[in-house]
């Protein structure tokens, strides 16, 4: 099943006076390239958040977000360490005693140590941490639901499009014999009245003439495009990373068309070529956004 690369999911977990909020969002990307927005105290959980989310999305720009409030505010401060704070008072009176400064402690000069003046986030961060994973799973398990569903309409359009082709193909197989066989016959009445001696040399004659038509044969060229409409088909269907596949297919498809072109000898022949060709294109655009 194939599945789009842009989607959009929100998990929100509540427990007591805490509401943990995950927001994620994915657009097209030729890799995967994610991009966090997470509380301070989830820093340290982030390389986890990624394997996380690197587990269940293959491709795509990612960005997610996490909000954590308690009550009415955003995010939940760590708690201030009243013995560190005794601390770094005692610290600047030695400061002012030692260098003789008569000047009144601020807070902006407590806030210089403000590295120590917190407790440890690191407990509250692994205690969280369970609440936040279930709000990312719940956000991701939206995503992909959006992502599966943009996927079948996907598919559904792409199929249309490789049964277009196919319907094209078969004309151009059906005209194939008989153009051939009547640029044979234009280009052989021509030579009678070119060559006088036609008469001497018919059989090289008409050796050249049918290594000629043999030069505008598509047979080979529908016989490869068939074989990759399959393939493409059956990628859809089977390949779990079925957007760089469909991509690598679609350009052979498009190679066999540009060789049926290029060898036509009949307008009509180069009418459905063209149509086949706009087909591919419009193809290619849809299977950008393919996971």
């Amino acid at each position: 099943m194939l599945s789009s690369m842009t989607g959009y999911g929100k998990g929100i977990i509540q427990k007591d006076d805490f509401t943990i909020e995950a927001e994620i969002k994915s657009l097209n990307s030729r890799y995967l390239d994610l991009s966090l927005r997470v509380p301070k105290f989830l820093l340290n959980k982030e390389f986890e958040i990624r394997e996380k989310i690197k587990n269940r999305v293959k491709r795509g720009k990612v960005y997610l977000s996490v909000t954590v409030r308690k009550g009415e505010l955003e995010e939940k401060f760590n708690e201030i360490d009243p013995a560190a704070v005794q601390v770094a008072v005692n610290i600047l009176k030695d400061i002012k005693k030692s260098a003789r400064i008569t000047d009144k402690i601020k807070l902006s000069d407590i806030l210089l140590f403000q590295s120590m003046l917190f407790k440890d986030d690191s407990a509250q961060a692994s205690e969280e941490f369970d609440l936040v994973a279930g709000s990312i799973d719940s956000a991701v398990d939206e995503l992909n639901k959006m992502r599966e569903a943009e996927g079948r309409e996907l598919e559904k359009d792409l199929k249309k499009r490789i049964v277009l082709i196919e319907s094209s193909l078969d004309k151009i197989e059906k005209s194939s014999d008989e153009s051939i066989r009547t640029y044979f016959e234009r280009i052989k009445e021509k030579a009678q009245q070119l060559v006088a001696d036609f008469s001497n040399n018919h059989d090289r004659l008409n050796m050249e003439l049918a290594l000629l038509a043999e030069r505008s044969d598509v047979t080979e060229e529908c016989v490869r495009l068939r074989s990759h409409i399959k393939m493409f088909l059956d990628t859809m269907e089977k390949s779990e990373d079925a957007g760089r596949r469909l991509n690598f297919i679609l350009q052979e498809m498009n190679r066999e068309a540009n060789t049926i072109n290029s060898k036509s000898i009949a307008s009509q022949i180069s009418h459905y070529g063209i149509f086949i060709k706009e087909e591919i294109e419009k193809i290619r655009e849809q299977i950008q956004n393919i996971e």
